[in-house]
């Protein structure tokens, strides 16, 4: 026994509208926040004068394998 499914065309018209309008809107809020707030991506910068002056890292020293005195 076979089912048949039928899908009228104003619902499929109205899939696409609805489709492109997500789209569309999605597109416009999208650059809008980037007006608005441009560092979406990565770390947010201090503000200054709330970190204390970095001091430079202390130098690392490596042990030497034996390669090296052959």
């Amino acid at each position: 026994m076979g089912m048949v499914v039928v899908i009228s065309l104003p619902f499929i018209f109205f899939s696409i509208l609805l489709g492109l309008g997500c789209y569309f809107l999605g597109r416009a809020r999208g650059r809008q926040d980037i007006r608005t707030n441009p560092q979406v991506f990565g770390v947010p910068i201090p503000p200054p004068g709330s970190a204390p002056s970095a001091s430079p890292p202390p130098p690392q020293h490596f042990k030497l394998d034996n390669s090296e005195k052959v």
